[in-house]
């Protein structure tokens, strides 16, 4: 994992942080992140020495590292070679690649940008 992947913010291996982490772009996590990530119209990746605990909310995620948390995604989640996902996740499409670790529920809808997000039209 490069950082400042395609110019994408970047938490470093050496950071700690603790709390709420919102942004409106792509995010690198390659420390320490206890709490929450929104980031509802960027990508999130996960670093190979990452170790995230914290419910996530993207619209892309991709995990490399270690990721305890729920997940909801507009978009893609992978789950690359080595990576391990505890907790549940909701998103469009789903990427799991050999040896990586998931344990939890998905759900995968159609169109997981709108769920939850907007009330129907009452007609």
């Amino acid at each position: 994992m490069a950082a400042g992947e395609s110019g994408a913010a970047v938490i470093g291996k050496s950071v700690q942080i603790r709390g709420e982490v919102n942004g409106s772009e792509d995010l690198v996590v390659d420390g320490v992140v206890e709490g929450t990530i929104t980031l509802n119209d960027s990508r999130l990746t996960i670093g190979q020495n990452a170790k995230v605990s914290a419910n996530v909310s993207a619209r892309d995620v991709v995990v490399v590292g270690t990721l305890q948390g729920d997940v909801r995604a507009s978009g893609k989640v992978e789950l690359r070679q080595g990576s391990t996902l505890t907790g549940d996740l909701t998103a469009a499409r789903l990427s799991i690649e050999e040896n990586a670790n998931f344990k939890g529920k998905v759900d995968l809808v159609q169109n997981a940008a709108q769920k939850g997000l907007q009330q129907p039209e009452k007609r």
